[in-house]
């Protein structure tokens, strides 16, 4: 057993929730929201996330992300003033017996529904529902769909890997809902594999929060990765970018290759360009529903992506990799519902990782990794979909 296992701290938390309160200035912002447009590096960092983070980097930088909102881990920590809920949470990690995986599965399954069993607490579902309706007036639809993506302060730690370990959930609607996906969402951080690997790294319980990002859903075209570097050589005055038809998830599932192009930093021109058969795509339909649909004959030899998509991603990848000062891994999509020209979304960007550690394979030749990330941000497995 777990005698000594760390354990829910609520006097930690509380102090975490004073630091942000006396640091807040914005008078615009609540203590449990903050706009990505309008993200401070200095006041927001801590309390958003290393996923929220860097969406608000990104909107400081002026690229094209969509819009959205952070729920602060002040909302997060709110839900630990009920003592009875600290009381137990801390009984089930103590008796934890990290050998027997089978139990702690059942542990964390506990361990969740106890968490999402509490109410959020009045304040905070008043400022959520306040700034999910803000975002639909912004976005001019009554119930813009939105993903509620987990972002926990652990991102942030640069000896530890949690990507993964936390929840994500696609094409919410409604207030109520995106209430009740945060609350999952806070929930994740006590995932089976979390605890495990919180426990086998040797931190805290209580040393990680969870921030909340509640973001504009993309309906894509097209969508892909892109790497301000040639990844077989490399070479820094090239971008290569893979795209394919709808959300990616053809590629990720091993259905379609990829198409993968080339573009010149400097002269701005599609250097190469490979084109393969895309015979099939995963689109949202007019109903809300994922679904995976053949293409058009006349569409699966044609590129994916125009060359004026093409170079608008490698401009927005090297603004994106000149406001970081290093090479970068981005994520993008064409969002169908915008004019050509300004249709080119940013999604993500992060350290590009595959030169440095001296792989150099193509970046989707018989691999589909490079486009996981980006379908676990446009889609969500349909049948979570469906319990959802």
């Amino acid at each position: 057993m777990c005698e000594a296992c760390p354990i829910i701290d609520w006097e930690h938390e509380l102090t975490t929730v004073r630091s942000f309160v006396a640091t807040r200035v914005d008078s615009a912002m609540t203590d449990h929201i903050v706009w990505f447009d309008r993200y401070d590096r200095d006041l927001h960092k801590g309390f958003v996330g290393g996923k929220n983070a860097s969406l608000g980097e990104m909107m400081m930088a002026e690229l094209p992300v969509p819009p959205g909102f952070a729920v602060t881990t002040n909302a997060y920590e709110s839900i630990w003033r009920d003592g009875d809920l600290v009381d137990d949470i801390n009984g089930l990690l103590r008796g934890i017996d990290h050998d027997d995986h089978a139990a702690n599965i059942e542990t964390s399954r506990r361990i969740r529904a106890r968490m999402e069993a509490v109410p959020v607490p009045d304040e905070v579902a008043a400022d959520i529902t306040e700034a999910y309706e803000a975002l639909c007036r912004h976005c001019e639809i009554d119930d813009v769909a939105v993903a509620v993506r987990s972002s926990a302060t652990a991102e942030d730690l640069p000896d530890a890997s949690f990507a993964g370990q936390q929840d994500t959930y696609l094409w919410i609607r409604s207030a109520d809902e995106v209430i009740h996906h945060v609350r999952r969402c806070w929930s994740s951080l006590f995932t089976d594999r979390a605890i495990a690997y919180r426990h086998s790294m040797g931190y805290l319980h209580h040393s990680i929060a969870m921030s909340v990002g509640v973001q504009k859903m993309v309906d894509p075209v097209a969508a892909g990765v892109a790497f301000t570097l040639n990844p077989t050589n490399g070479d820094r005055s090239q971008v290569a970018i893979d795209a394919a038809w709808g959300l990616g998830e053809a590629v990720v599932s091993g259905e379609v290759t990829p198409d993968n192009f080339l573009v010149d930093k400097v002269l701005r021109e599609v250097v190469k360009r490979e084109i393969s058969d895309k015979h099939v795509e995963y689109r949202l339909t007019p109903d809300g529903v994922v679904k995976k649909l053949p293409v058009e004959e006349e569409r699966r030899t044609q590129p994916s992506v125009t060359d004026e998509d093409l170079v608008g991603v490698a401009i927005l990848a090297r603004k994106a990799e000149k406001h970081y000062g290093c090479p970068q891994d981005v994520e993008w999509a064409i969002d169908r519902h915008l004019p050509a020209g300004e249709n080119v979304v940013m999604l993500q960007s992060r350290p590009e990782t595959v030169w440095s550690q001296k792989d150099v394979k193509a970046i989707s030749r018989g691999n589909g990794d490079p486009m996981s990330s980006i379908v676990s941000t446009l889609l969500s497995p349909l049948h979570d979909k469906n319990k959802n």
